[in-house]
């Protein structure tokens, strides 16, 4: 079950009628489109679903497979197929992928949910997909930046060769930058803290997303949302949490919890009061960015209302504060 508040997501559907993924390069927010149709509606159960779709997001699944390894030794390249210029000089090598950009390349106002296979097929698929994704989402933002090699901050199980995947493994030995060139982390060990050390202070408590906007609030004119909840699949060592936690290596989205368990989040700002250690507290901390607890279920869902931890009687990516966001991080600055 979806829970979703009525008033932020119909604020989100109205102010994200002007665009469409397909739209002329320029300076984007969280506010932009996700279709070409009408604003989404509400059916019975009070999730929303749009009533148009953008021209880019209508097949998902469409486009050729990308030689992108899944594992820690990536080097080939994972970009998308729509990448104009040469890479830019300025530096932007991580942010948290908005809800915003999920939604227009799912093709539904609820995201991806756990499966991120974006059109990949066979083993290692879900962190190809989600590789994927990164890169048509740095591409958007900054054209030619979709030329990096791009890796979602995943753990999984297995990749294509039968071997576990730990994100910290995937994303290269730094430095990383957000979209407005400000330090994120300069070295993979500042990545193994409850919040990066040598993180930009303007950033620490509340990571940016793919246009360099605070996500706590991706539309200012809008106040904060309760969306603190980003997959990782990964313990506070940047390690495979478990093999339940990664909804089956990025590839299922139905909600049965039995066969795809509960996936492992972290939290993009620090959330204290909601159980954990707390402060300094570790894995399990609700400040810690890549292991602060188990989320409902891996069913797509978006809930941007304070309602407290995940939902007992829900099997979304999101009923704990979230919408199935993840990091992205380049392997070049």
């Amino acid at each position: 079950m979806t829970r979703v508040s009525h008033r932020p997501l119909l604020l989100l559907g109205t102010a994200m009628l002007a665009c469409t993924l397909g739209c002329p390069a320029s300076d984007k927010s969280d506010t932009e489109a996700t279709g070409t149709g009408a604003a989404g509606t509400e059916d019975a159960t009070g999730s929303t679903a749009a009533s148009g779709s953008s021209s880019a997001a209508s097949n998902p699944t469409d486009g050729s497979a990308t030689d992108a390894s899944t594992g820690g030794s990536a080097t080939s390249d994972a970009t998308s197929d729509s990448t104009t210029g040469d890479v830019p000089a300025e530096h932007f090598s991580f942010f948290v992928t908005s809800l915003v950009a999920l939604q227009e390349l799912s093709g539904s106002q609820q995201g991806f949910g756990g499966d991120l296979r974006f059109g990949e097929e066979g083993p290692g698929a879900g962190l190809r997909g989600a590789d994927k994704i990164c890169a048509t989402i740095a591409e958007k933002s900054m054209p030619g930046a979709g030329k990096k090699q791009w890796r979602a901050f995943l753990s999984a199980v297995s990749d294509e060769n039968g071997n576990q995947v730990n994100a910290i493994d995937r994303v290269g030995e730094g430095p990383w930058y957000d979209r407005l060139g400000r330090v994120f982390a300069l070295t993979k060990d500042d990545l193994k803290t409850e919040r990066p050390t040598n993180i930009d202070p303007a950033i620490k408590d509340d990571f940016p997303n793919e246009d360099g906007v605070p996500n706590h609030a991706p539309n200012p004119n809008e106040g904060q949302v309760d969306n603190h909840d980003t997959l990782t699949g990964t313990n506070e060592l940047g390690q495979l949490y478990s093999k339940t936690a990664t909804c089956k290596d990025w590839t299922a989205n139905a909600g049965d919890l039995a066969s795809e368990g509960k996936p492992r989040v972290g939290h993009s700002w620090p959330r204290y009061g909601m159980g954990g250690p707390g402060p300094g507290g570790g894995d399990g901390s609700p400040a810690n960015w890549m292991s602060s607890l188990d989320e409902s279920g891996c069913a797509p869902g978006v809930s941007l209302i304070e309602m407290g931890p995940p939902q007992p009687d829900s099997v979304t990516v999101g009923s704990g504060g979230g919408y199935g966001g993840f990091y992205c991080f380049a392997l070049t600055p």
